[in-house]
């Protein structure tokens, strides 16, 4: 018998790892990001006493210059990319010839867009000119340079060639890792970006944990100074430096399994109780956010997408600008991977020192779909629980009521609370009301929600958290839940009709006919709207 998802993840994983995949970091300069910074910049820092576009070439020239020295003194190969040219393809056959323990791999250069300064010419009273400036987008030359870091191993960083010089870094936390272990002379087997096995865990564990901001300011201040730049080192002693935002962080959750099948097994039965997750009610078991007003869905809805390359699986989500994907890595790992596009959206900054809090977010992101996943396919009870929940019972010296199946009440109220699971804060009264009275169809008072509070919480399917009015759902309470609504959903409200008697005198066997071909026109007409 093909094993459940709690049973493949808790006896046929040999290796687990949390780790920062890829990180996308982008420098930027905050006293130069408007046209009074600009100014200042020219005239009282530099000294010219008109602020003017015409003082931006020299700028640029000698820093163009200044990458041709460097290229030419180190004998670094330069390239120049076409439209359309893989570079990540080109960076693996100069990474490949790469034999130094730390150095510049190769140069490339690329005419892409940016935003920069547009002048406008102002003339004053009698001969005086003066410019004003604004922010648009420009196609500019970006120069890559393609390391090979100590700490970080391969890696690149992308510097435009006017103001106010972006700066974009390219990290993989897999590869730092990598390089402590093999600083502390820990064996391990790489998978494809990430691990496929390793002599001691809890160390792999332990160095996944140990990236942080300070690792990643550190390759950028360290490559800053060894790189050609922009700006002279009088000008960044004066403030005009970088500052570092993420741009796009990957969060990856690896399981390793003792057999491939597995991993097959898993994927068959993720497809087969998942491919909703991309609504609206399932995207809340997901993501730590509760969706308001403020946050209403895209345009075109949530979207999960469940993705057959040839015979790898794959599971996509999409919530925002963010998205958790699912699939099997090298025919030997489930990787769960949270991409994080746009910190916003989760309500935090993107300055470089909330790296470790969205760490944990995505971490958190991930851990919640695998528990809703194992969850919703392992939902059963016991008679015992059965039973606990279908009459009165005492708890704490309270009385608690039954939540009997098939009560309406009951059955939108569990229905609901599925919604509310992600919240690390827990919800409120108010939070959970108005969606039981939507599924439920009638009015639903303030009165009946107290009392159905009290109830799940006396039966252990919700837990207060200390000194506030807000609730958390309990995993016993999900895995109920998932047992009601799917028990009621899939197999009670589709074949109820079964258990009615006969409203009409056709014979049985007529009849059975007529519903299977009744069942084949509705398959035929599903199937022709899916198509379209």
């Amino acid at each position: 018998m093909t094993p459940n998802i709690a049973d493949i993840i808790r006896h046929h994983v040999s290796l687990e790892v949390r780790c920062i995949d890829r990180l996308y970091v982008n420098g930027y300069m905050p006293k130069l990001q408007t046209s009074g910074g600009l100014c200042y910049f020219l005239r009282d820092h530099r000294g010219y006493p008109i602020p003017s576009p015409a003082l931006f070439k020299p700028m640029r020239e000698r820093f163009v210059t200044a990458v041709h020295q460097f290229v030419a003194r180190h004998e670094i190969p330069l390239l120049e990319f076409e439209s359309g040219e893989d570079k990540d393809a080109i960076a693996a056959r100069y990474r490949a010839r790469f034999t130094r323990p730390e150095g510049v791999v190769f140069v490339g250069v690329a005419q892409e867009k940016m935003r920069s300064f547009k002048a406008h010419k102002q003339a004053g009273p009698g001969t005086k000119v003066s410019f004003k400036f604004s922010r648009q987008p420009v196609a500019v030359n970006h120069y890559y340079f393609y390391v090979h870091d100590r700490e970080w191993g391969p890696a690149f960083l992308k510097i435009g060639t006017y103001l106010p010089y972006p700066v974009k870094l390219c990290l993989n936390g897999h590869e730092w890792v990598k390089q402590r272990l093999r600083r502390n002379r820990v064996r391990f087997e790489s998978l494809d970006n990430g691990f496929l096995s390793c002599v001691d865990s809890p160390a792999l564990q332990a160095a996944c944990d140990a990236l942080g901001p300070a690792d990643v300011q550190a390759f950028f201040d360290r490559w800053s100074h060894r790189l050609p730049w922009p700006l002279t080192l009088a000008d960044r002693a004066a403030g005009y430096d970088h500052d570092l935002t993420i741009w796009q962080i990957e969060l990856s959750l690896t399981h390793v399994f003792d057999r491939p099948v597995h991993g097959r097994h898993f994927f068959e039965a993720v497809i087969r109780e998942n491919l909703d997750l991309g609504r609206p009610d399932r995207v809340r078991l997901l993501f730590p956010f509760r969706l308001t007003h403020a946050t209403p869905p895209p345009a075109f809805g949530y979207r999960t997408r469940v993705i057959t390359d040839g015979v790898q699986p794959s599971l996509h989500v999409e919530y925002k600008a963010s998205h958790v994907k699912q699939y099997f890595k090298e025919q030997h790992a489930l990787r769960t991977e949270t991409t994080i596009n746009r910190p916003k959206d989760f309500y935090v900054a993107k300055r470089l020192p909330n790296l470790t809090y969205l760490r944990d977010l995505g971490q958190q992101v991930n851990r919640k779909l695998l528990e809703v996943e194992r969850v919703s396919h392992h939902c059963v009870l016991t008679q015992d629980a059965l039973d606990r929940l279908q009459r009165p019972t005492v708890e704490d010296s309270q009385r608690a009521s039954a939540l009997r199946f098939g009560d309406p009440r009951v059955m939108a109220l569990l229905q609901a609370l599925t919604a509310f699971t992600h919240l690390p804060h827990g919800f409120r009264h108010r939070d959970l009301r108005p969606q039981v009275e939507a599924l439920l169809g009638s009015p639903y008072t303030a009165a009946q929600m107290t009392y159905d509070l009290r109830r799940l919480r006396l039966k252990g399917l919700i837990h207060r958290i200390p000194d506030t009015h807000r609730y958390t759902a309990t995993t016993y309470g999900l895995k109920v839940a998932f047992f009601y609504s799917k028990l009621y959903l899939r197999i009670l409200r589709p074949e109820w009709n079964a258990l009615l008697p006969d409203t009409d005198h056709l014979p049985r066997p007529l009849r059975a006919a007529l519903d299977q071909l009744a069942t084949e026109i509705d398959k035929l007409h599903q199937e022709a709207a899916f198509a379209a």
